[in-house]
């Protein structure tokens, strides 16, 4: 395979008729790892990919990737999901690229909301780290009950009911911008004093 035709794109109406395919790649991997993916419908995601709520990945017109975004909490908050990477493509760094750009455009759509994602993939939870993910508890996610309902295409589902929706075998891991605007106001003064530093040592302007 050739990396220099692969692309990594905000997805668009173009890409919608890629929802089978991707619904089959989900359920697969749910298979694979023997975890839970919550299952999601053909109409589901080309609802979000329609949207411009989604990422996909390309390898020339061959669906490789996916994930999506979702507003809850009336745009409090919002997940990151679904990020799935096609077998024949791991270990590539495609599912990193693909989390970026799936991070960029919750950005730019819903700059003041919390990001937040559950999962069970250590490679994720890793991914949601470098972008400045914590790890939480699910009290501080979102209470929209319609997200919770999707968890019931998951296997693990329960779980989750039977621990009254605290815990389950997903980690809950939030990504919060006020929190981030907050640190680096906090070292902005240490920067500006280096800054001044370098320009009195090298003579610069």
């Amino acid at each position: 395979m050739n990396n220099n035709s692969i692309s990594v794109v905000f997805a668009d109406s173009s890409h919608a008729h890629f929802a089978p395919r991707i619904c089959d790649l989900i359920y697969e991997s749910a298979l694979q790892r023997g975890t839970g993916i919550a299952k999601r419908s053909h109409e589901y995601i080309a609802a979000k990919i329609t949207g411009g709520k989604a990422v996909v990945a390309l390898d020339g017109d061959r669906i490789i990737g996916f994930s999506y975004i979702e507003c809850w909490g009336h745009g409090d908050f919002v997940a990151t999901s679904g990020l799935i990477v096609d077998p024949e493509y791991r270990h590539m760094g495609l599912a990193e690229q693909i989390k970026r750009r799936t991070f960029e455009l919750a950005r730019r759509r819903f700059p003041y909301a919390k990001l937040f994602s559950i999962t069970t993939s250590l490679p994720v939870m890793k991914l949601n780290s470098r972008l400045g993910y914590k790890p939480v508890t699910f009290s501080e996610l979102t209470e929209d009950e319609e997200f919770w309902k999707g968890c019931q295409g998951c296997c693990n589902y329960d779980i989750l009911q039977r621990n009254d929706r605290r815990m389950c075998l997903c980690t809950g891991m939030l990504y919060d911008p006020a929190k981030e605007q907050q640190q680096q106001s906090r070292w902005a003064p240490y920067w500006m004093y280096l800054k001044n530093c370098f320009k009195k040592i090298f003579h610069l302007k």
